[in-house]
């Protein structure tokens, strides 16, 4: 008798400036998960934050242009996921209930999707699912909170000084303190969204400007003149490191359309030509950083790499890219897992995970 296929809910796209980049991975595991383990149901989340049952043939318009991609939203089924579900999505229109779905891959990035909102609902409706849970990807995805943890845990850092909205902004103190150039950032996005390096105090204002259009909270860093190295972890209480890859920008810096409309934008060098012992130093830092921020299934862990040797962690993505282009699936072929197993390995982990707390106590 044959094996009952796992029905997996590919959950994408999300009210955030990254949803493109959803829709790019979305696709991307789709077209390669393994069919014969598993069902695909694709779940689709629009601009506006309503999750709709898209057309599973053609969810998408403009697949292949990185640039002109958009969720196909014709004739859609606005759907639910109820708290105590376990994993049943009702359509709101006509109130039948779709097939479950026994596992959910949140392939979100971004507020709304990897920032603990999403894995709340995932929690409270009783399901599996891909990736860290509500802590791990709040703390992952607030950029301030991430910092403040890795510095108290004694992981090399760059410096920074947050800014709210409202507040008076000081660029003689701050340039003092932090010199020149900086980098301006969003605290809660990713993907270099509202990312800018300012030279000056024109510059900087611009940048600051921009920055809070996408976020109440904004950090601002020192520079680090050094490479741009990334490692992967995968893994639940066990965690393991990948090999570690280069960031080439080819434009100042690893911007978003370097990251996911420009193929041409940086070159991906997988492993990176540095040093034995640096590269064993790196991937143990990066299943540090996984463990301080409490982490699970995946991460991506990006890092400055200075001339004299010395090492910064940059920051942790907790729901990384699955593009073509994007260096987490790449890190992980190269150290010898497939775009199709690293997929697997991921179901497994969350499936895991789940089994194990189930185990647990809810009453005395």
């Amino acid at each position: 008798m044959e094996d009952k296929k796992l029905r997996v809910g590919i959950l994408f796209g999300g009210k955030s400036a990254e949803h493109e980049v959803s829709l790019q991975s979305a696709k991307n595991i789709a077209d390669a998960i393994d069919k014969t383990k598993y069902e695909v149901s694709l779940i689709a989340i629009d601009k506006a934050g309503k999750w709709l049952l898209p057309n599973q043939a053609e969810f998408l318009l403009n697949a292949s242009d990185p640039k002109k991609i958009a969720l196909n939203t014709t004739g859609n089924d606005s759907v639910a996921l109820v708290p105590q579900s376990s994993g049943e999505v009702t359509s709101l229109s006509n109130t039948q209930t779709l097939p479950k779905v026994d596992v959910v891959f949140p392939i979100l990035h971004g507020p709304f999707g990897e920032d603990g909102t999403v894995q709340g609902l995932l929690k409270l409706a009783g399901v599996p699912f891909v990736g860290a849970g509500v802590l791990g990807s709040a703390v992952g995805m607030d950029k301030d909170v991430m910092k403040r943890l890795l510095r108290d845990s004694g992981v090399p850092i760059a410096k920074f000084v947050v800014l709210h909205q409202e507040e008076s902004v000081d660029f003689a103190a701050i340039s003092s303190e932090l010199g020149l150039p900086l980098f301006i950032k969003p605290a809660n996005l990713g993907s270099s969204v509202g990312v800018s390096k300012a030279k000056n105090k024109q510059e900087f204002d611009v940048a600051v400007a921009e920055a809070f259009e996408f976020d109440t909270k904004i950090i601002v860093e020192e520079f680090i003149e050094g490479r741009e190295l990334e490692c992967g972890v995968l893994g639940n209480q066990n965690p393991e490191a990948s090999v570690v890859g280069e960031i080439v920008p080819h434009h100042e810096f690893y911007s978003y359309e370097a990251k996911y409309l420009d193929e041409d934008g940086a070159a991906l060098v997988v492993p990176a030509d540095i040093p034995k012992e640096a590269a064993e130093q790196l991937r143990a830092l990066a299943v540090l950083v996984f463990k301080v921020l409490s982490c699970e299934g995946l991460a991506r862990v990006d890092f400055f790499y200075t001339k004299e040797g010395k090492v910064f962690v940059n920051e942790i993505n907790t729901m990384p890219g699955f593009t073509k282009i994007s260096m987490y699936p790449r890190l992980w072929g190269v150290s010898g897992v497939s775009y199709t197993d690293l997929i697997s390995r991921l179901i497994s982990l969350a499936l895991e995970r789940f089994v194990q707390e189930q185990k647990l106590k809810t009453a005395r």
